[in-house]
């Protein structure tokens, strides 16, 4: 018979038995059903959803489904060499958890007095359909946008060229960008730079971009840290693109608008290996 005990940091366990679902958000009892368990996660911050995700059990499968307009990482589904791969969870994904321990990451989804920090759910799964969408409710809260760039701003086209390697499915390449091979692709898809061919405001954008990634409690350019900064660099570009500040659609859209503009020349695409 399947089990499944849910633990995190402030929340009292939860033990689930097949035939049973837990709902789990910032404010999840508007969507109670018959079986359902609803569980509020503490120190929501107000850009989480009130309803994030449903766990559903099964006599040997236990589901996830992510039904929050944030996004979530989950770990521990499968196995990988060097360990757990993870999967971003975004709106009416689904996916099953493997017997053991699973952990969710509710990115940015816990306030705190210096400001916004990951919020972790532990899975315990013990093995032996996707639930219905939730009607809207006009009670309670309504949900607030996430932390985010301005669409097109000069930060938001510095987040796009960190992100490329990642949105290209190059994740594995061995450097970030430089400051010179940013400042390219930002002047050749906007056709204005700002003054990013000053290395010190590529600098600065990127401090912008980790701390809206990362929040400003685990912000890595805040903490002490050993080592070079470029791998600060590679941690915000991941973390970019895991949070989805910007989007393979993002860089479709702005690549599709540089070829259409009149004085662009040609695309220089940093060399990623």
């Amino acid at each position: 018979m399947s089990q499944v005990v849910v633990r995190g940091p402030g929340i009292a366990s939860v033990v689930l038995k097949p035939g049973e679902s837990l709902l789990f958000g910032r404010a999840p009892h508007h969507a109670l059903k018959p079986g359902a368990i609803a569980l509020t996660l503490p120190n929501c911050a107000p850009h989480i959803s009130r309803l994030v995700g449903e766990l559903v059990v099964g006599t040997d499968t236990v589901t996830l489904k992510w039904l929050g307009a944030g996004e979530g990482q989950l770990s521990g589904l499968f196995d990988a060499p060097g360990g757990a791969r993870r999967v971003i969870m975004t709106r009416s994904m689904s996916a099953l958890l493997d017997d053991g321990e699973n952990q969710l990451v509710v990115l940015l989804g816990r306030q705190t007095d210096q400001g916004f920090a990951d919020l972790l759910i532990s899975i315990d799964v013990t093995l032996g359909q996707p639930p219905a969408e939730v009607a809207a409710n006009p009670t309670g809260q309504i949900t607030t946008a996430g932390p985010g760039l301005i669409r097109e701003s000069r930060d938001w086209y510095v987040a796009l060229a960190l992100t490329e390697p990642w949105l290209v499915g190059k994740d594995d390449y061995p450097r970030p960008l430089s400051n010179r091979e940013i400042y390219e692709r930002v002047l050749y898809w906007h056709g204005y730079a700002w003054n990013l061919q000053r290395p010190q405001r590529v600098d600065d954008a990127i401090r912008v971009i980790s701390a809206i990634a990362f929040g400003a409690r685990d912000d890595p350019y805040l903490a002490p840290h050993d080592g070079r900064l470029q791998n600060i660099r590679f941690a915000v570009a991941r973390r970019a693109a895991e949070m989805r500040l910007v989007t393979v659609t993002d860089l479709a859209a702005v690549e599709r608008s540089a070829r259409q503009r009149p004085d662009a020349g040609p695309a220089t695409p940093p060399d990623l290996r």
